[in-house]
């Protein structure tokens, strides 16, 4: 049995234009909605002037397939695929900058993050859709070939072991948020929700009426959002086993690999969403906390202070834990009152 559940990840709540009397300035918005790196994506600009907003929209679109073209996994003609396929390939500095911070983030989080995870992706079926359940030995055999300290990365090119695969995937659409948000700085946007997708947000700036952007978190059990989150000039990444999962004999596998084992992670948690600044880092954090689970999870925030995240954590019983820095800016929805809350220090 295999089910897929896309989600709209971006939950915006009460969009209000007007502002005070007396001080009405037209609010132009400016808005497409397109399909790329795997996803739904949607992207929202706001500001005075239609003319800059509309650039602004058109650059971002392009920036959004430019980056795909070169970072895709599984598109034949992408610096990515080049590299898995060859062992070696010239980058381009796009590529170059984003295989450099994901590694520093993969050494940073002890390997809960391994971009070289990509072999046991594929073993699973996740890429094609054609699932299966690996043996013990199959699985031994893939653990030995994720290893991210064997990437060798210089410059202007890239080399891998025989056998050794990566995919960007789980910082990709941070990184390409955060490239949005800074090309519509440069066009004086100072208003915009990124949605990249059900796993990426990011957030310019405040609402036109300079109220913070509401965003839905999603119940990773049920159907609707069991929270909204507040965010305002910052970007919100999610890693859930609900997202890209199947089943088999009762028992679900989703596409977040354990880099340790070779399977998917079992870490006693349905989501995690990380908030910061950085897209890219939420991206990335969110999958090693993820796999992580809760208590190596904290502590790993704890002893990061100047990571400038925060995190919020759904466990496989219902119940959430959150970062003190969200305690403030998450709410329960309405029917999810009872939920037990833990504000963690």
């Amino acid at each position: 049995m295999v089910k897929t559940r896309i989600w709209t990840a971006a939950l915006v709540l009460g969009l209000l234009l007007s502002l005070p009397a007396g001080c009405q300035v037209e609010d132009v918005e400016e808005e497409s909605r397109i399909f790329a790196m795997d996803t739904v994506m949607t992207l929202t600009y706001h500001g005075q002037d239609r003319e800059s907003g509309r650039e602004a929209l058109e650059e971002g679109v392009a920036e959004v397939y430019e980056l795909e073209d070169l970072l895709s996994a599984t598109a034949p003609d992408s610096e990515i695929s080049a590299l898995n396929e060859g062992g070696q390939a010239h980058l381009s500095p796009d590529t170059a900058q984003l295989l450099s911070a994901a590694l520093a983030l993969c050494a940073l989080t002890g390997g809960a993050l391994d971009i070289t995870a990509y072999p046991a992706v594929e073993a699973w079926g996740f890429t094609t859709g054609e699932y299966r359940v690996p043996n013990q030995a199959e699985l031994e055999e893939l653990g030995d070939r994720i290893d991210y300290t064997q990437v060798s990365l210089d410059q202007e090119s890239a080399s891998l072991p025989d056998g050794m695969k990566l995919d960007l995937g789980a910082v990709a659409k941070g990184y390409t948020a955060d490239r949005l948000a800074k090309l519509a700085q440069e066009r004086d946007i100072t208003s915009a929700l990124l949605d990249l997708g059900q796993s990426t947000i990011l957030a310019l700036g405040a609402k036109p009426d300079g109220s913070p952007w509401r965003i839905g978190i999603q119940d990773p059990q049920g159907e609707g959002y069991l929270g909204v989150l507040e965010l305002e000039g910052q970007a919100m990444g999610t890693s859930g086993g609900y997202q890209r999962y199947f089943e088999r004999d009762g028992v679900r596998y989703w596409h977040i690999i354990d880099p340790a084992t070779a399977a998917p992670a079992r870490s006693g948690l349905l989501s995690v969403t990380v908030v910061s600044p950085s897209g890219l880092a939420c991206d990335g954090l969110s999958t090693a906390l993820f796999v992580m689970g809760l208590e190596r999870g904290t502590q790993f925030w704890r002893d990061h202070p100047e990571l400038e995240f925060e995190a919020l954590f759904i466990l496989e019983d219902g119940s959430l834990a959150l970062t003190s820095g969200l305690k403030d800016s998450f709410t329960l929805a309405q029917g999810y009152e009872d939920r037990e809350v833990e504000v963690l220090s």
